[in-house]
């Protein structure tokens, strides 16, 4: 489900810029900002990147089955409750810095008017969310540092958003893909 909902909030920016910017390019994409072996993970420039940068224990929430957490029933686990903090980046070209301002800026106001996400004000959002709610993190110089030298990337303008609450139980595993690749050369069944 943590994918569902970093998908779910990249598509729900992208639509909101295209609304208002009348722009058919995506400008928000999910991905992480630097690869393992240190190189830039984004292709291309001018882009607001969304980026999970933690995944949090909620203790205080319940869940959705109405059980309180901790809470078992025969045979099942409790249900878990988590938190997402996401961080959205402006991935701008230095002589475009008045656009990373610009995307920051849209991305904070979008959240300011819909600051929670449920299936009736946002159809695609997956069946088995049942609402996420968007708080802005406030973030001093030294946690703000932490964060950048911890993904081992320069700093680039960006806001972090704690999305509320995701409940975690058996029932979020269907089936396991794996992603196809190498077919180049592959032959058919004999």
């Amino acid at each position: 489900m943590i994918y569902e909902t970093l998908v779910c909030i990249t598509e729900e920016i992208n639509s909101s810029f295209k609304r208002k910017l009348q722009t058919n390019e995506e400008k928000a994409i999910l991905s992480g900002i630097v690869n393992q072996d240190g190189s830039v993970a984004i292709q291309g420039e001018n882009k607001i990147i969304v980026t999970l940068l933690n995944v949090e224990k909620d203790t205080i929430g319940k869940s959705t089955a109405g059980t309180p957490v901790g809470v078992t029933t025969p045979n099942t686990a409790p249900a878990v409750n988590i938190n997402l903090y996401v961080l959205f980046s402006a991935y701008f070209s230095s002589n475009n810095y008045p656009e990373a301002l610009r995307f920051l800026s849209f991305v904070v106001a979008h959240f300011q008017s819909k600051n929670v996400f449920t299936r009736a004000n946002t159809p695609a959002m997956d069946a088995r969310i049942g609402k996420l709610i968007f708080e802005m993190e406030s973030l001093g110089a030294d946690k703000l540092n932490n964060i950048w030298t911890t993904l081992g990337a320069k700093y680039m303008p960006s806001v972090v958003y704690k999305v509320r609450m995701l409940t975690f139980d058996d029932s979020i595993i269907r089936e396991y893909r794996p992603v196809v690749t190498g077919t180049e050369g592959s032959v058919g069944p004999a």
